[in-house]
């Protein structure tokens, strides 16, 4: 009977759930702090973007490299385990930092370990289960959404109940970080033949439909600048009102909010868009991100952020797994891979300069309301050029 819900589940899968478990645990531990922690050392707005973007743009460009350099190889665990080595190695520095340049440096690096090791573990457990990868990849996912919602909800407490620092919150991170390579030791990758590949990063053998939509994605992309200045935008509001302390520990909370509605979310918009249509979700993803950037722009009270925050978990449910998927759908299955790399690159170096952006609004107004009409503009154009070009795209 115990073994009923195991049955047919590889230990690859259970042992790199934990991983991911463990890994996310930590990192959600931090994500909500970061904000607070840059200021705290004296990070402005150009500066928070600055972070923000090469965080998202080293992970996505170097998942695509490290996709490329496993099966060009044929080994697949080291780039897993030297990823996760790196990062926990790197929340350990970035837990000393005294000045927001060490921040800088940290957590890109951090990010690097996370671009390694992606691309490759999800081709462990591709390969783990051949002929169930929806019920492997739904188990990693589980876990993996696991951690992510109790690193934040660990956040709040060690900050509120244990009046914690944030650099020994971040400390802590990295020492579970750490445990995550434990039962990383214990996954088995058998060594796969080199492949005879070329790293193809281009749009032009792609279909056009393929194209028009990574054009579109790519304007989204614009707009959607890191998640800090959101955080950053409910801290100001309540500064005023009550004491730093609270002000914080709302702020953590509010971030707990929004991943929760984004990692409860993610699988039911995924089915939601295979049953009436992939174009349909992302569109009203992207309105709706347009909306809430709106909705920022103009509010400054807790009754508004317990609502927008989770929008914006909302937006991420729709839009994060669904863009990827819709690549999948629009490419054929001899380009596929290059689909995906070309999506990846040209997403992570778009990213860079949106927050470049948004932080340098960020300091033209008090209220910072330039940020957030400029990620709802940009987001209406995406929006727009996915209407206009509709009749490119079968749902």
């Amino acid at each position: 009977m115990k073994n009923k819900y195991l049955k047919g589940i590889s230990v690859n899968v259970l042992l790199l759930g934990v991983v991911s478990f463990l890994n996310d645990l930590s990192s959600e531990m931090i994500i909500p702090i970061l904000p607070m922690f840059i200021t705290a050392l004296g990070g402005a707005g150009l500066i928070i973007g600055l972070i923000g973007g090469l965080q998202d743009s080293i992970s996505s460009i170097l998942k695509v490299l490290s996709g490329y350099w496993s099966d060009r190889i044929g080994r697949r665990k080291i780039f897993v385990s030297s990823g996760y080595l790196t990062s926990a190695a790197f929340k350990l520095l970035l837990s000393l930092s005294t000045i927001w340049q060490h921040i800088l440096v940290f957590t890109s690096f951090e990010r690097v370990g996370k671009g390694l090791r992606t691309a490759p573990r999800d081709a462990i457990i591709a390969d783990s289960m051949p002929d169930a990868r929806g019920k492997g990849f739904g188990i990693h996912r589980a876990l993996d959404t696991s951690g992510a919602i109790s690193g934040g909800i660990a956040a709040l407490i060690l900050y509120w109940f244990l009046e914690f620092s944030f650099n020994h919150i971040i400390f802590i991170a990295a020492i579970i970080a750490f445990l995550s390579l434990v039962p990383l030791y214990f996954v088995k990758a058998g060594k796969r033949e080199p492949q005879k590949i070329r790293l193809q990063i281009s749009l032009k053998e792609l279909p056009k439909p393929l194209k028009l939509f990574i054009t579109v994605a790519t304007v989204f992309a614009l707009a959607n600048f890191t998640y800090m200045f959101f955080i950053l935008k409910a801290l100001g509001a309540f500064m005023p009102l009550m004491p730093v302390k609270e002000s914080i520990a709302l702020a953590i909370f509010l971030y707990v909010l929004f991943n929760s509605f984004y990692a409860v979310l993610a699988i039911p918009f995924g089915t939601l868009s295979d049953r009436i249509g992939k174009r349909k979700v992302l569109i009203f993803g992207y309105l709706l991100f347009s909306v809430t950037c709106l909705g920022f722009a103009f509010s400054d009270s807790l009754a508004a952020f317990l609502v927008l925050f989770p929008l914006y978990g909302v937006v991420y449910a729709m839009v994060d797994g669904n863009q990827r998927a819709f690549v999948s759908d629009l490419s054929t299955e001899d380009l596929r891979a290059t689909a995906l790399g070309t999506f990846h690159t040209l997403i992570g170096v778009i990213a860079l300069p949106a927050s470049l952006i948004a932080g340098f609004l960020w300091a033209v107004t008090p209220t910072h309301s330039l940020t957030f009409l400029f990620g709802s503009s940009v987001s209406i154009i995406s929006v727009i050029l996915f209407v206009f070009l509709r009749k490119y795209f079968k749902d």
